[in-house]
């Protein structure tokens, strides 16, 4: 076998999605692994400029174009490509690079693709699990802290009340009481539950029928709320009563954005539930994860203010306490599932991932 035969082999067979671009920026030659990429046939790909692709920015094609003409390589990290048929955006670092073919005419491309949606997907996940840790352990320092001087500070002064005989002087001592109790349920509601998770089998849709059913009465018309569910979800081993206390803190968070900031389009919120087979979460792998989905047409969520969404007290609302998303998330890593959020402008879509399989117990009789 001669080395350009071997050399034609092995980028048939390499997971790197590979394509040749001639001078036009057209495709010469595309390897099975761009065809997965771009989920399209090489008979489809081969003659079509790169440029009828839809790269999120311009800077793409004018990098490509001033490789080509500068015979320099180039590298783009994180670029974004969109799927309009498939609703689809898939994230990539390419590498383009000057390639003279034995017999070749005119200037070529080599441009390697490497998709980073799974790399980036995975290092999020840890973030949020490392984040969780880390600000689970600060707070329930701080509490600790907090509490004893906060229990001391309500025996005084009920011991105070006692000795004094002005009512003016005593609601003083109330006072002191009232705002204690409340500074220890706040500290109580940043530690979350403290009584243990009770699992038993449950289908997800009657969480989000409850919740439905619970936003709808609070809501009334102002918001049409929307079911998209996949009939064919397992049983879940979980703890009924949390998962709909997570699902409903983030309903009541969408209706909240919606009927703070109205806009021209009707107010909707979508619940969807949907399976997942052979995915991972954090360290494991799960043959099947129940995915639920809470989608909302709202204002959406600030770049800065969503990287620090489930973390204690950050809140983008004037009235938020900003404890319910890192309860809501705790509850779901107890299930060794996790809470995504995604969002632009129009759109915030919340991801909860439960697997169907758990390690925390054996789960008998549901799966095969």
């Amino acid at each position: 076998m001669n080395s350009a035969v071997l050399g034609n082999a092995l980028l048939e067979q390499l997971s790197t999605a590979v394509l040749l671009l001639d001078e036009h920026l057209s495709v010469r030659y595309a390897n099975p692994a761009a065809e997965q990429l771009f989920a399209t046939s090489r008979t489809h790909l081969l003659g079509r400029s790169i440029a009828l692709f839809f790269w999120e920015d311009d800077e793409c094609l004018d990098a490509l174009n001033n490789a080509l003409l500068d015979q320099q390589p180039y590298t783009r990290r994180e670029a974004r490509l969109h799927f309009p048929s498939t609703a689809q955006v898939v994230t990539l670092d390419y590498t383009a690079t000057p390639f003279n073919g034995a017999g070749q005419a005119g200037k070529q491309l080599l441009v390697e693709l490497f998709p980073q949606d799974r790399v980036l997907r995975l290092s999020r996940e840890d973030n949020l699990f490392t984040a969780h840790q880390v600000t689970r352990a600060l707070v329930r320092g701080v509490a600790h802290e907090v509490k004893n001087p906060l229990g001391g500070i309500r025996g005084a002064a009920q011991l105070l009340a006692r000795q004094l005989s002005s009512p003016e002087f005593q609601e003083y001592t109330d006072v002191i009481i009232a705002e204690t109790d409340r500074l220890s349920h706040v500290v109580d509601r940043m530690l979350g539950p403290r009584q243990r998770l009770h699992f038993t089998r449950i289908n997800i849709h009657q969480v989000l029928e409850r919740v439905r059913l619970i936003l709808q009465a609070e809501v009334g018309e102002a918001i049409t709320l929307s079911c998209d569910y996949d009939p064919s979800l397992p049983e879940l081993y979980a703890d009924l009563d949390r998962l709909i206390q997570v699902v409903l803190n983030i309903v009541r968070n969408a209706a909240q954005a919606l009927l703070e900031n109205p806009s021209e389009r009707p107010a909707e919120i979508i619940l969807r539930s949907r399976v997942l087979r052979q995915f991972t979460i954090g360290a494991h792998r799960h043959r099947l994860v129940c995915l639920v989905e809470v989608e909302d047409n709202g204002p959406g969520i600030d770049g800065p203010l969503l990287e620090t969404l489930f973390y204690p007290m950050v809140t983008g609302r004037a009235q938020g306490t900003g404890l319910g998303l890192p309860i809501a998330q705790g509850i779901i890593q107890e299930h060794e599932g996790l809470i995504e959020c995604e969002s632009t402008r129009g759109r915030t879509v919340f991801r909860i991932l439960i697997p169907v399989d758990p390690h925390l117990e054996p789960y008998p009789g549901v799966l095969p």
